[in-house]
Protein backbone atom coordinates (compact mmCIF):
# COMPACT_ATOMS: atom_id res chain seq x y z
CA UNK A 1 0.00 0.00 0.00
CA UNK A 2 1.29 3.46 -0.88
CA UNK A 3 0.61 6.35 1.25
CA UNK A 4 0.59 9.92 0.36
CA UNK A 5 2.78 11.79 2.86
CA UNK A 6 2.43 15.56 4.24
CA UNK A 7 3.55 18.34 6.46
CA UNK A 8 1.87 20.92 8.33
CA UNK A 9 3.74 24.16 8.59
CA UNK A 10 2.83 25.49 11.76
CA UNK A 11 5.06 25.69 15.11
CA UNK A 12 2.53 23.66 17.32
CA UNK A 13 2.67 20.80 14.76
CA UNK A 14 6.05 20.71 14.44
CA UNK A 15 6.72 20.42 18.11
CA UNK A 16 4.54 17.83 17.97
CA UNK A 17 6.75 15.50 15.90
CA UNK A 18 8.70 15.08 19.13
CA UNK A 19 6.51 13.38 21.29
CA UNK A 20 6.59 9.46 20.61
CA UNK A 21 7.73 7.50 17.39
CA UNK A 22 3.80 6.25 16.78
CA UNK A 23 2.55 9.36 17.57
CA UNK A 24 5.35 10.71 14.69
CA UNK A 25 4.27 7.65 12.59
CA UNK A 26 0.64 8.54 12.58
CA UNK A 27 0.87 12.76 12.25
CA UNK A 28 2.63 12.15 8.93
CA UNK A 29 -0.45 9.72 7.41
CA UNK A 30 -2.99 11.49 5.56
CA UNK A 31 -6.47 10.05 5.04
CA UNK A 32 -5.98 9.60 0.93
CA UNK A 33 -4.69 6.16 -0.56
CA UNK A 34 -2.64 5.71 -3.44
CA UNK A 35 -2.50 2.64 -5.65
CA UNK A 36 -4.07 1.03 -2.68
CA UNK A 37 -4.55 -3.18 -3.30
CA UNK A 38 -7.48 -3.82 -2.29
CA UNK A 39 -9.81 -0.48 -2.03
CA UNK A 40 -13.49 -1.42 -0.44
CA UNK A 41 -16.50 0.00 0.50
CA UNK A 42 -17.53 -3.11 2.57
CA UNK A 43 -15.16 -4.72 4.06
CA UNK A 44 -17.41 -6.57 6.60
CA UNK A 45 -20.33 -8.82 5.42
CA UNK A 46 -23.99 -7.71 6.16
CA UNK A 47 -25.57 -8.37 9.50
CA UNK A 48 -27.67 -11.43 9.52
CA UNK A 49 -31.25 -10.27 10.54
CA UNK A 50 -32.49 -13.70 11.00
CA UNK A 51 -29.89 -14.91 13.44
CA UNK A 52 -30.15 -14.70 17.36
CA UNK A 53 -32.69 -11.99 17.26
CA UNK A 54 -34.05 -10.70 20.72
CA UNK A 55 -38.14 -9.53 21.27
CA UNK A 56 -37.85 -7.49 23.89
CA UNK A 57 -41.65 -6.06 24.99
CA UNK A 58 -41.32 -2.33 25.04
CA UNK A 59 -44.23 0.50 26.71
CA UNK A 60 -44.39 4.15 26.44
CA UNK A 61 -43.30 5.58 30.07
CA UNK A 62 -42.98 9.60 29.89
CA UNK A 63 -43.16 12.44 26.87
CA UNK A 64 -41.16 15.28 26.66
CA UNK A 65 -42.36 18.80 26.00
CA UNK A 66 -41.72 19.84 22.20
CA UNK A 67 -40.03 23.12 21.80
CA UNK A 68 -41.63 25.52 19.24
CA UNK A 69 -43.69 22.53 17.86
CA UNK A 70 -40.99 20.34 17.27
CA UNK A 71 -40.40 17.19 19.18
CA UNK A 72 -37.73 17.21 22.01
CA UNK A 73 -34.44 16.52 20.48
CA UNK A 74 -33.43 14.25 23.41
CA UNK A 75 -29.77 12.89 24.29
CA UNK A 76 -29.29 11.69 27.26
CA UNK A 77 -31.33 9.91 30.49
CA UNK A 78 -29.56 9.47 33.75
CA UNK A 79 -31.15 8.44 37.15
CA UNK A 80 -30.11 9.93 39.94
CA UNK A 81 -30.48 7.40 42.69
CA UNK A 82 -29.67 10.45 45.55
CA UNK A 83 -32.59 12.25 45.23
CA UNK A 84 -34.97 9.13 43.62
CA UNK A 85 -35.49 11.53 40.07
CA UNK A 86 -34.61 10.72 36.70
CA UNK A 87 -33.40 13.45 34.27
CA UNK A 88 -33.35 14.20 30.76
CA UNK A 89 -32.06 16.81 28.48
CA UNK A 90 -33.00 18.24 24.95
CA UNK A 91 -30.12 19.36 23.14
CA UNK A 92 -31.60 22.87 22.54
CA UNK A 93 -30.90 23.92 26.43
CA UNK A 94 -33.87 22.22 28.71
CA UNK A 95 -32.84 19.65 31.28
CA UNK A 96 -36.30 18.18 32.81
CA UNK A 97 -36.76 15.72 35.54
CA UNK A 98 -38.69 12.81 35.56
CA UNK A 99 -40.60 11.35 38.34
CA UNK A 100 -39.36 7.53 38.90
CA UNK A 101 -43.28 6.21 37.87
CA UNK A 102 -42.80 8.24 34.53
CA UNK A 103 -46.29 10.80 35.00
CA UNK A 104 -44.45 14.18 36.09
CA UNK A 105 -41.84 15.67 33.62
CA UNK A 106 -40.82 18.97 34.84
CA UNK A 107 -37.78 21.41 33.74
CA UNK A 108 -34.83 21.84 36.45
CA UNK A 109 -32.74 24.40 34.21
CA UNK A 110 -32.55 25.50 30.82
CA UNK A 111 -29.06 25.90 30.29
CA UNK A 112 -29.77 28.19 27.42
CA UNK A 113 -31.67 30.69 29.94
CA UNK A 114 -29.75 34.06 29.33
CA UNK A 115 -29.08 33.72 32.99
CA UNK A 116 -26.76 31.26 32.95
CA UNK A 117 -24.29 32.36 29.77
CA UNK A 118 -24.05 29.29 28.19
CA UNK A 119 -25.02 30.44 24.94
CA UNK A 120 -25.86 26.46 23.56
CA UNK A 121 -25.39 26.31 19.99
CA UNK A 122 -27.88 23.81 18.49
CA UNK A 123 -28.25 24.22 14.58
CA UNK A 124 -28.15 21.43 13.09
CA UNK A 125 -28.03 17.65 13.93
CA UNK A 126 -25.00 17.60 15.67
CA UNK A 127 -24.24 20.63 18.12
CA UNK A 128 -26.56 21.61 21.10
CA UNK A 129 -26.51 20.23 25.08
CA UNK A 130 -24.87 17.54 24.58
CA UNK A 131 -24.25 15.07 27.44
CA UNK A 132 -24.57 15.76 31.63
CA UNK A 133 -23.47 13.72 34.68
CA UNK A 134 -24.14 14.15 37.98
CA UNK A 135 -21.25 13.97 40.71
CA UNK A 136 -21.32 10.50 42.54
CA UNK A 137 -22.25 12.85 46.03
CA UNK A 138 -24.87 14.79 44.72
CA UNK A 139 -27.38 14.36 46.77
CA UNK A 140 -24.95 13.30 49.89
CA UNK A 141 -25.17 16.28 51.97
CA UNK A 142 -21.77 17.12 53.58
CA UNK A 143 -19.42 15.93 50.93
CA UNK A 144 -17.70 17.77 48.47
CA UNK A 145 -19.77 16.50 45.49
CA UNK A 146 -22.98 17.66 47.14
CA UNK A 147 -25.32 19.43 44.64
CA UNK A 148 -22.79 19.38 41.96
CA UNK A 149 -23.54 18.63 38.12
CA UNK A 150 -21.91 18.58 34.79
CA UNK A 151 -23.05 20.11 31.42
CA UNK A 152 -21.05 19.13 28.59
CA UNK A 153 -22.43 21.77 25.45
CA UNK A 154 -21.81 23.73 22.31
CA UNK A 155 -21.32 27.48 22.64
CA UNK A 156 -22.03 30.24 20.57
CA UNK A 157 -19.52 32.20 22.28
CA UNK A 158 -16.39 32.16 20.39
CA UNK A 159 -14.53 35.03 21.91
CA UNK A 160 -13.74 33.79 24.85
CA UNK A 161 -10.22 32.22 25.61
CA UNK A 162 -10.20 28.08 24.64
CA UNK A 163 -8.26 25.64 26.77
CA UNK A 164 -7.76 23.37 23.21
CA UNK A 165 -7.30 24.78 20.17
CA UNK A 166 -7.42 22.50 17.13
CA UNK A 167 -4.58 24.27 15.10
CA UNK A 168 -6.88 25.20 12.49
CA UNK A 169 -10.16 25.80 11.04
CA UNK A 170 -12.14 27.96 10.91
CA UNK A 171 -13.54 28.65 15.05
CA UNK A 172 -17.06 27.90 14.00
CA UNK A 173 -18.35 27.39 17.41
CA UNK A 174 -16.98 26.22 21.30
CA UNK A 175 -17.75 23.32 23.46
CA UNK A 176 -17.45 24.22 27.09
CA UNK A 177 -18.07 22.26 30.24
CA UNK A 178 -19.38 23.79 33.34
CA UNK A 179 -20.25 22.82 36.70
CA UNK A 180 -23.36 23.38 38.49
CA UNK A 181 -24.02 23.22 41.65
CA UNK A 182 -27.42 23.25 43.20
CA UNK A 183 -28.36 24.82 47.03
CA UNK A 184 -30.72 22.17 47.84
CA UNK A 185 -29.87 18.76 45.72
CA UNK A 186 -33.38 17.65 46.24
CA UNK A 187 -34.98 21.11 45.00
CA UNK A 188 -37.56 20.45 42.40
CA UNK A 189 -35.79 23.30 40.81
CA UNK A 190 -32.18 24.01 40.21
CA UNK A 191 -31.61 26.67 42.76
CA UNK A 192 -27.68 27.64 42.65
CA UNK A 193 -25.69 30.41 40.85
CA UNK A 194 -24.29 30.52 37.29
CA UNK A 195 -22.15 27.37 36.80
CA UNK A 196 -18.53 27.63 36.84
CA UNK A 197 -16.41 27.13 33.57
CA UNK A 198 -13.78 24.41 33.58
CA UNK A 199 -12.88 23.74 29.92
CA UNK A 200 -13.48 25.44 26.68
CA UNK A 201 -12.83 23.75 23.03
CA UNK A 202 -12.19 25.78 20.17
CA UNK A 203 -14.11 23.81 17.48
CA UNK A 204 -12.93 24.34 13.99
CA UNK A 205 -16.02 22.95 11.94
CA UNK A 206 -19.52 22.55 12.86
CA UNK A 207 -19.38 18.81 12.76
CA UNK A 208 -18.27 16.12 15.17
CA UNK A 209 -18.54 17.94 18.71
CA UNK A 210 -18.70 17.13 22.61
CA UNK A 211 -20.10 13.42 23.09
CA UNK A 212 -20.78 11.72 26.73
CA UNK A 213 -19.39 13.19 29.54
CA UNK A 214 -19.74 10.47 33.04
CA UNK A 215 -18.78 9.05 35.81
CA UNK A 216 -17.93 5.95 36.13
CA UNK A 217 -21.02 4.07 38.29
CA UNK A 218 -18.63 0.86 39.04
CA UNK A 219 -16.29 2.73 41.53
CA UNK A 220 -17.00 3.56 44.85
CA UNK A 221 -15.67 6.13 47.46
CA UNK A 222 -12.22 5.17 48.40
CA UNK A 223 -11.54 3.42 45.05
CA UNK A 224 -8.60 5.69 42.77
CA UNK A 225 -11.43 6.17 40.04
CA UNK A 226 -14.37 7.42 42.39
CA UNK A 227 -15.36 11.14 41.50
CA UNK A 228 -13.84 11.22 38.03
CA UNK A 229 -15.01 11.97 35.10
CA UNK A 230 -14.72 10.73 31.24
CA UNK A 231 -15.30 13.19 28.44
CA UNK A 232 -15.86 11.85 24.92
CA UNK A 233 -13.88 14.63 22.66
CA UNK A 234 -14.50 14.15 18.68
CA UNK A 235 -11.85 14.92 16.16
CA UNK A 236 -12.49 18.39 15.26
CA UNK A 237 -14.62 17.39 12.33
CA UNK A 238 -15.46 17.71 8.65
CA UNK A 239 -13.87 14.36 7.24
CA UNK A 240 -11.01 12.38 7.94
CA UNK A 241 -9.23 14.71 10.44
CA UNK A 242 -7.55 17.15 8.41
CA UNK A 243 -5.81 18.50 10.92
CA UNK A 244 -4.30 15.48 12.40
CA UNK A 245 -5.55 15.90 15.59
CA UNK A 246 -6.79 12.08 16.91
CA UNK A 247 -3.24 10.53 16.79
CA UNK A 248 -1.56 13.94 18.16
CA UNK A 249 -1.19 13.18 21.60
CA UNK A 250 -0.62 17.39 22.08
CA UNK A 251 -4.15 17.69 21.17
CA UNK A 252 -7.13 17.33 23.03
CA UNK A 253 -9.34 16.52 19.88
CA UNK A 254 -10.37 12.46 19.07
CA UNK A 255 -9.53 11.68 22.72
CA UNK A 256 -11.04 10.58 25.90
CA UNK A 257 -10.71 12.47 28.97
CA UNK A 258 -10.26 11.92 32.42
CA UNK A 259 -10.03 14.71 35.01
CA UNK A 260 -11.08 15.00 38.92
CA UNK A 261 -13.40 17.80 38.27
CA UNK A 262 -13.05 18.75 42.10
CA UNK A 263 -8.87 18.73 41.44
CA UNK A 264 -7.20 22.18 40.94
CA UNK A 265 -3.66 20.65 39.12
CA UNK A 266 -4.45 21.44 35.30
CA UNK A 267 -3.06 23.43 33.32
CA UNK A 268 -5.99 26.32 33.57
CA UNK A 269 -6.13 25.42 37.73
CA UNK A 270 -9.80 24.69 37.04
CA UNK A 271 -9.74 20.82 37.53
CA UNK A 272 -7.18 17.98 38.21
CA UNK A 273 -5.32 15.51 36.80
CA UNK A 274 -5.99 11.81 38.30
CA UNK A 275 -2.11 10.65 38.80
CA UNK A 276 -2.74 7.20 37.47
CA UNK A 277 -3.72 8.51 34.06
CA UNK A 278 -1.64 6.75 31.34
CA UNK A 279 0.34 10.38 29.85
CA UNK A 280 1.02 11.67 33.03
CA UNK A 281 4.44 11.52 32.29
CA UNK A 282 4.99 11.36 28.77
CA UNK A 283 6.94 14.10 27.49
CA UNK A 284 4.28 16.59 25.31
CA UNK A 285 0.89 14.72 25.96
CA UNK A 286 -2.38 15.84 27.69
CA UNK A 287 -2.29 14.40 30.96
CA UNK A 288 -6.35 14.52 30.89
CA UNK A 289 -5.96 11.72 27.84
CA UNK A 290 -7.16 8.48 29.12
CA UNK A 291 -7.55 6.87 25.68
CA UNK A 292 -7.25 8.59 21.99
CA UNK A 293 -7.47 7.88 17.96
CA UNK A 294 -10.80 8.54 17.55
CA UNK A 295 -13.16 9.85 15.73
CA UNK A 296 -16.49 10.67 16.77
CA UNK A 297 -16.73 8.43 20.46
CA UNK A 298 -20.64 9.95 21.34
CA UNK A 299 -21.20 6.92 23.53
CA UNK A 300 -19.07 4.82 26.30
CA UNK A 301 -20.49 2.50 29.23
CA UNK A 302 -19.45 -0.11 31.50
CA UNK A 303 -19.88 -4.00 32.41
CA UNK A 304 -21.03 -4.21 35.71
CA UNK A 305 -19.56 -7.57 35.96
CA UNK A 306 -15.82 -6.65 35.00
CA UNK A 307 -14.97 -3.07 35.04
CA UNK A 308 -14.86 -3.46 30.84
CA UNK A 309 -15.06 -0.14 29.03
CA UNK A 310 -16.93 0.00 26.09
CA UNK A 311 -17.20 2.92 23.45
CA UNK A 312 -19.19 3.54 20.52
CA UNK A 313 -17.11 5.59 17.86
CA UNK A 314 -19.11 7.09 14.86
CA UNK A 315 -16.82 5.96 11.69
CA UNK A 316 -16.24 8.49 8.40
CA UNK A 317 -17.84 6.84 5.61
CA UNK A 318 -17.61 2.68 5.72
CA UNK A 319 -16.80 1.36 9.47
CA UNK A 320 -18.72 1.84 12.86
CA UNK A 321 -17.58 0.45 15.79
CA UNK A 322 -17.61 -0.79 19.44
CA UNK A 323 -14.47 -1.17 21.24
CA UNK A 324 -13.48 -2.63 24.69
CA UNK A 325 -10.99 0.48 25.88
CA UNK A 326 -7.78 0.11 28.14
CA UNK A 327 -5.71 3.14 29.93
CA UNK A 328 -3.68 4.65 27.06
CA UNK A 329 -5.03 2.93 23.83
CA UNK A 330 -5.11 4.31 20.84
CA UNK A 331 -8.69 3.30 18.93
CA UNK A 332 -5.85 3.91 15.24
CA UNK A 333 -8.52 6.81 13.69
CA UNK A 334 -7.11 8.59 11.16
CA UNK A 335 -4.60 5.89 10.71
CA UNK A 336 -7.47 3.02 10.54
CA UNK A 337 -10.95 3.07 10.05
CA UNK A 338 -12.18 -0.28 11.71
CA UNK A 339 -9.87 -2.97 11.66
CA UNK A 340 -8.97 -1.69 7.86
CA UNK A 341 -6.75 0.99 6.27
CA UNK A 342 -8.40 4.26 6.18
CA UNK A 343 -9.09 5.73 2.70
CA UNK A 344 -11.05 8.92 1.56
CA UNK A 345 -13.73 6.83 -0.76
CA UNK A 346 -12.89 3.47 1.06
CA UNK A 347 -11.04 1.37 2.48
CA UNK A 348 -7.82 -1.15 2.33
CA UNK A 349 -8.75 -4.75 3.24
CA UNK A 350 -5.21 -6.18 2.21
CA UNK A 351 -3.75 -6.27 5.83
CA UNK A 352 -6.69 -6.22 8.58
CA UNK A 353 -5.91 -5.17 11.66
CA UNK A 354 -2.46 -4.56 10.41
CA UNK A 355 -0.97 -2.97 13.41
CA UNK A 356 0.09 -4.22 17.18
CA UNK A 357 -0.22 -0.87 18.62
CA UNK A 358 -3.58 0.22 17.74
CA UNK A 359 -7.00 -1.59 19.48
CA UNK A 360 -8.85 -2.34 17.31
CA UNK A 361 -13.02 -3.73 17.43
CA UNK A 362 -15.21 -5.81 19.30
CA UNK A 363 -17.68 -5.46 16.44
CA UNK A 364 -17.91 -3.42 13.22
CA UNK A 365 -20.78 -2.69 10.80
CA UNK A 366 -20.12 -1.16 7.59
CA UNK A 367 -22.57 1.72 6.16
CA UNK A 368 -25.17 0.62 3.64
CA UNK A 369 -25.53 -2.78 5.74
CA UNK A 370 -29.19 -3.93 4.67
CA UNK A 371 -30.62 -3.33 8.17
CA UNK A 372 -29.52 0.46 8.42
CA UNK A 373 -29.73 3.48 6.43
CA UNK A 374 -27.38 4.72 3.90
CA UNK A 375 -25.58 7.22 6.31
CA UNK A 376 -24.89 5.29 9.62
CA UNK A 377 -23.76 6.38 12.91
CA UNK A 378 -23.43 4.32 16.21
CA UNK A 379 -24.49 4.64 19.29
CA UNK A 380 -25.13 2.55 22.75
CA UNK A 381 -23.65 1.12 24.90
CA UNK A 382 -25.50 -0.52 27.99
CA UNK A 383 -24.22 -3.83 29.26
CA UNK A 384 -26.90 -5.85 30.96
CA UNK A 385 -25.68 -8.06 34.07
CA UNK A 386 -28.95 -8.16 35.74
CA UNK A 387 -32.45 -6.24 35.47
CA UNK A 388 -35.66 -7.08 34.79
CA UNK A 389 -35.40 -8.33 30.95
CA UNK A 390 -34.07 -11.80 31.13
CA UNK A 391 -32.99 -12.18 26.97
CA UNK A 392 -31.02 -9.35 27.03
CA UNK A 393 -28.82 -10.91 30.51
CA UNK A 394 -25.19 -10.92 29.73
CA UNK A 395 -25.29 -9.05 26.73
CA UNK A 396 -23.89 -5.65 25.31
CA UNK A 397 -26.70 -3.53 23.68
CA UNK A 398 -25.96 -0.53 20.98
CA UNK A 399 -27.71 0.36 18.07
CA UNK A 400 -27.72 3.14 14.83
CA UNK A 401 -28.36 6.69 15.26
CA UNK A 402 -30.73 7.20 12.06
CA UNK A 403 -32.58 3.84 11.62
CA UNK A 404 -32.99 3.28 15.45
CA UNK A 405 -32.17 -0.36 14.85
CA UNK A 406 -31.15 -1.88 18.11
CA UNK A 407 -28.25 -4.78 18.77
CA UNK A 408 -26.30 -6.62 20.93
CA UNK A 409 -23.38 -8.97 21.59
CA UNK A 410 -22.31 -11.47 23.96
CA UNK A 411 -20.66 -9.51 26.95
CA UNK A 412 -19.29 -13.56 28.21
CA UNK A 413 -18.07 -13.65 24.43
CA UNK A 414 -16.16 -10.23 23.46
CA UNK A 415 -15.94 -11.09 19.35
CA UNK A 416 -12.77 -10.29 17.32
CA UNK A 417 -14.33 -7.66 14.73
CA UNK A 418 -16.85 -8.40 12.35
CA UNK A 419 -20.39 -8.50 11.91
CA UNK A 420 -20.84 -12.07 12.82
CA UNK A 421 -21.18 -11.77 16.42
CA UNK A 422 -24.01 -8.75 15.99
CA UNK A 423 -28.36 -9.43 16.57
CA UNK A 424 -30.79 -7.66 16.58
CA UNK A 425 -33.12 -6.76 19.09
CA UNK A 426 -37.02 -5.70 18.09
CA UNK A 427 -39.61 -4.67 20.06
CA UNK A 428 -43.22 -5.19 20.78
CA UNK A 429 -45.69 -2.54 21.96
CA UNK A 430 -49.01 -3.65 23.62
CA UNK A 431 -48.92 -7.35 22.49
CA UNK A 432 -48.11 -6.30 18.73
CA UNK A 433 -46.25 -7.85 15.88
CA UNK A 434 -42.59 -7.52 16.65
CA UNK A 435 -41.32 -3.68 15.50
CA UNK A 436 -37.87 -1.66 14.74
CA UNK A 437 -37.99 1.86 16.87
CA UNK A 438 -38.77 3.61 13.97
CA UNK A 439 -41.70 1.69 12.95
CA UNK A 440 -43.24 2.43 16.74
CA UNK A 441 -42.16 6.27 16.38
CA UNK A 442 -43.82 6.49 12.75
CA UNK A 443 -46.90 5.19 14.49
CA UNK A 444 -46.93 7.88 17.19
CA UNK A 445 -46.41 10.38 14.99
CA UNK A 446 -49.70 9.69 13.20
CA UNK A 447 -51.25 9.62 16.49
CA UNK A 448 -49.78 12.80 17.13
CA UNK A 449 -50.74 13.83 13.59
CA UNK A 450 -47.28 14.97 12.33
CA UNK A 451 -44.98 13.96 9.35
CA UNK A 452 -43.84 9.96 9.99
CA UNK A 453 -40.65 10.82 11.13
CA UNK A 454 -37.66 8.84 8.58
CA UNK A 455 -34.62 8.39 11.02
CA UNK A 456 -34.67 8.24 14.88
CA UNK A 457 -31.51 9.48 16.38
CA UNK A 458 -31.59 6.64 18.99
CA UNK A 459 -29.97 7.29 22.36
CA UNK A 460 -30.09 5.37 25.46
CA UNK A 461 -30.94 5.73 29.22
CA UNK A 462 -30.68 4.36 32.75
CA UNK A 463 -32.86 3.92 35.18
CA UNK A 464 -33.15 2.20 38.63
CA UNK A 465 -33.53 -1.38 39.28
CA UNK A 466 -31.74 -1.65 35.67
CA UNK A 467 -34.53 -0.50 33.52
CA UNK A 468 -33.45 0.62 30.38
CA UNK A 469 -34.66 3.25 28.24
CA UNK A 470 -35.18 4.22 24.44
CA UNK A 471 -34.67 7.99 23.47
CA UNK A 472 -35.38 9.80 20.38
CA UNK A 473 -35.80 12.84 18.79
CA UNK A 474 -38.98 11.99 16.42
CA UNK A 475 -41.62 11.95 18.49
CA UNK A 476 -40.98 13.28 22.35
CA UNK A 477 -41.65 10.01 23.76
CA UNK A 478 -39.41 7.94 26.79
CA UNK A 479 -39.96 4.39 25.93
CA UNK A 480 -38.41 1.54 28.84
CA UNK A 481 -37.77 -1.79 28.16
CA UNK A 482 -40.06 -4.35 29.92
CA UNK A 483 -40.23 -7.94 31.20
Amino acid sequence: MNILFATRGTARSLASLVMTTRCLAALVMTSSFVGAQNVTARPVPHIDGTKGVVTVNVAEFASVPDVAGVAARMMLMRDEPGTRRLFVNDMRGPLYTVSYDGKTVALYVDINDSTWGVHVQSQGRERGFQSFAFHPQFGQAGTPGYGKFYTWSDSRNTEAPADFKPGGGTNTHHTVLHEWTAKNAAAAKYDGSAPREMMRFEQPFSNHNGGLASFNPLDKPGSPGFGLLYIGVADGGSGGDPLNNAQNLSSGFGKLFRIDPLGKNSANGKYGIPPLNPFVKTAGALPEIYAYGMRNPQRFGWDPANGNLYLADIGQNIVEKISLVTAGANLGWNVWEGSFGYGARGVDASNPRGDPKVLFPAVEFAHGDSLVQTRSAITGVHVFRGGPIAALRNKVMFGDIPSGEVFYFDADKIPRGGSADIHRVLFKSGGGDAKTLLQLVREKNTQQEKTPATRVDVRFGDGPDGKVFLLNKADGVIRVLTP
